[in-house]
């Protein structure tokens, strides 16, 4: 069993939040009964949800299992998932409530997913024969498929139809998607076959992987006889999803009027579904059909009611891609004039409109005035202006744009900025930046890539061409473990100013 994970104690700071956390739940109005509303704040990755725990068991309440099951699907699903094992191992290591082998193979699973595959294996070896069971067998098969382990995976699930743990498609559909992910997609029609010869019948999801593996492969009879099959069958109930699917592949391959006919079958089963106007709205657009676009965004405000920062995201592409750059600025003053929260997702849609319509001015002002309204834009925004700068080759503007958006780097921890876009900007500022300011963009630069030899290159070339010594330089090279006798580009650089 593995130890509930304490990542507050190397961060006195996360501790001083739960704490107010918990004091602002059990105090005046924002007193909360239940345990939901407590843990689901506790939106980052470095809060642990022990505490809260432990404070809901302290003041008497009641915890049940299904309870947590339900919280921990819930940040599954949200992509918390160390949060999401605390709870797993909370409730296995407290005893306050029965720990079912349905719960082991959710443990195994987010095992997997935040300790690694190594991990997951050692869980799965240290069970008793009683707590592998069909599911448990099925999380560790799912462990492989994610790390793409094709002998791995295939062994496991011969064992386990030796032991006749493979009488769902769940672990049929891990196999197909198992070929999708490393690029075996001629394989996969055979695994649906073999499922039916096995009386297993295929679900929704087992059609959409095999409907995809012939559309990715241009196949579009085939994609098409099993939608037909699809839809002959009793026990599936058609979505609105699989339409989609088809209607894609249609349009990618400028089959225009089968789209339009998937189309229409994906509109009859969107029912309300937000999601599904999205695809339709999207779709529409790629085949230039505005009047449909609008119809499906009046359509979707009617029958929705509330429109979020997704939908807004896709009707503003669509605008964008129909070329329609004043209806989608009315759109984003709409979205401005209603918007609960502040995502900058949204302008960066029109920031790249302008972009690919060479209205480059245009955006960076567009950028400056939501900055003037007292807005802090995350680094994608700058980097898309960066982007286009590089194209124009104005390379100052590009360097200053690269600047802010690493100035805001904060906003957006995962961005990484383009390798492309770096390497561009290094090379000229190796050939022509004063030293002061290729070591300032380096050290900026540094805190989201690691030093490497195009970075190493700018600095060698600038202090060269300053007149400086580049000894300490190539000493940190070293220290890097990027040997400059090996490293070709190093050896292409003039020694001499």
């Amino acid at each position: 069993m593995f130890t509930i994970l304490n990542r507050l104690n190397s961060n006195p700071n996360n501790l001083l939040k739960i704490a107010l956390l918990i004091r602002t739940y059990n105090t005046g109005r924002h007193s909360r009964n239940n345990l939901y509303s407590r843990i689901s704040p506790l939106g980052s990755p470095d809060l642990s949800v022990v505490p809260v725990l432990d404070q809901w068991v302290k003041e008497g309440k009641k915890v049940s299992g299904p309870e947590l099951q339900r919280i921990t699907r819930d940040l599954r699903s949200r992509k918390r998932y160390s949060q999401a094992l605390e709870i797993s191992e909370w409730m296995s290591s407290k005893g306050l409530c029965s720990f079912s082998p349905g719960d082991h193979a959710v443990q195994l699973d987010l095992i997997g997913k935040v300790h690694g595959l190594t991990a997951a294996e050692s869980y799965f070896n240290n069970m008793s024969d009683q707590k592998r069971i069909d599911k448990t067998y099925g999380a560790l098969l799912n462990c492989y498929v994610r790390e793409g382990l094709v002998d791995k995976s295939l062994s496991h699930m011969q064992q386990m139809k030796e032991m006749g743990f493979a009488s769902s498609s769940l672990s049929y559909n891990d196999i197909m998607c198992l070929y999708t992910r490393t690029g075996q997609l001629e394989k996969v029609p055979d695994v649906l076959s073999e499922m039916k010869k096995n009386g297993v019948s295929p679900d929704n999801f087992s059609y959409r992987i095999c409907i995809n593996s012939y559309g990715t492969r241009s196949d579009l009879n085939s994609m098409e006889k099993l939608l037909e099959e699809m839809e002959s069958e009793p026990h599936i109930s058609m979505d609105w999803t699989t339409y989609s699917t088809v209607a894609n592949f249609y349009v990618k391959a400028g089959f225009n009027k089968k789209a339009l006919t998937f189309l229409k079958k994906l509109e009859e089963n969107v029912c309300k579904d937000a999601l599904g106007y999205n695809h339709l709205i999207s779709l529409y657009a790629s085949l230039g059909r505005k009047d449909e676009v609008m119809r499906l965004w009046g359509l979707q405000k009617v029958t929705c009611k509330k429109q979020i920062n997704r939908d807004y995201i896709t009707m503003l592409g669509s605008l964008v891609k129909l070329g329609e750059l004043d209806e989608t600025e009315a759109l984003l003053k709409e979205w401005e004039s209603s918007c609960q929260c502040n995502d900058f997702r949204v302008p960066n849609v029109l920031l790249i409109g302008y972009c690919q319509n060479r209205l480059i001015e245009k955006a960076e002002v567009m950028l400056q005035d939501i900055i003037k309204r007292g807005k802090t834009p995350i680094p994608n925004s700058w980097a898309i202006l960066a982007s286009a700068y590089l194209d124009k080759q104005n390379m100052e503007k590009a360097l200053h744009c690269m600047k802010q958006a690493l100035a805001v780097q904060a906003e957006n921890p995962g961005w990484r900025p383009k390798p492309s876009l770096i390497s561009s900007i290094l090379d000229w500022l190796g050939d022509k930046g004063e030293v002061e300011e290729v070591e300032a963009f380096v050290s900026s630069l540094k805190m989201k890539v690691p030093m490497n030899e195009e970075m190493y290159h700018a600095l060698i070339k600038a202090n060269i061409r300053g007149g400086k010594e580049v000894d300490g330089i190539l000493e940190s090279m070293k220290a890097d473990n990027i040997d400059e006798d090996e490293d070709e580009e190093t050896e292409k650089i003039p020694r001499e100013s």
